[in-house]
């Protein structure tokens, strides 16, 4: 009888009323790929990264991201960048990190290069928006400016501020 009550009385609190979650609830992957559709159903765009991370219920991180249109999209960009975050509820997808997007117009000497640190892509949209610091080039030339809003599908960028090039014959 006293052993009962010994094992009993050093028996663990209740779980439910630990202030942190004691075992991980989302999910990960590896070489993950992602695909993202339009209001048809037919695919529009993927993403492929080589790690993908619920965080939170409505929030997934990813690690060494490429998102690409689909071909029959006819949209020619492809977007690397070192970690992406993707929100439930939020079409956007943040991209950080040696961010690099590029347009192939067919001519590799007029292909179209956009370098940031952040950019946030809405690929339903094909918009491309950041504050940050970019640079573009376009075959030799060259701009650098703050703040861009590119259309990715009209193959318009609209430079905010601070627009310096170098442009060359």
């Amino acid at each position: 009888l006293g052993s009962w009550y010994l094992a009993r009385s050093n028996r663990p609190a209740d779980t439910e009323n630990l202030p942190y979650e004691s075992e991980h609830q989302g999910y990960y992957l590896k070489s993950a790929r992602i695909l993202g559709t339009d209001i048809d159903g037919s695919l529009l765009y993927e993403i492929e990264a080589e790690h993908a991370e619920q965080q939170a219920k409505d929030r997934i991180e990813f690690t060494d991201v490429r998102i690409r249109y689909s071909p029959d999209a006819n949209i020619p960009w492809i977007v690397h960048a070192d970690e992406a975050t993707l929100r439930e509820g939020s079409p956007r997808i943040a991209l950080r990190g040696h961010v690099r997007a590029v347009g192939t117009s067919g001519d590799e000497d007029e292909d179209t290069e956009i370098r940031t640190q952040y950019l946030e892509l809405d690929p339903e949209r094909f918009v491309a928006e950041t504050d940050e610091r970019v640079q573009i080039r376009i075959g030799a030339r060259s701009l650098t400016a703050t703040g861009m809003l590119a259309s990715l599908n009209d193959n318009k960028v609209e430079l905010k501020s601070n627009v310096r090039g170098k442009i060359a014959p």
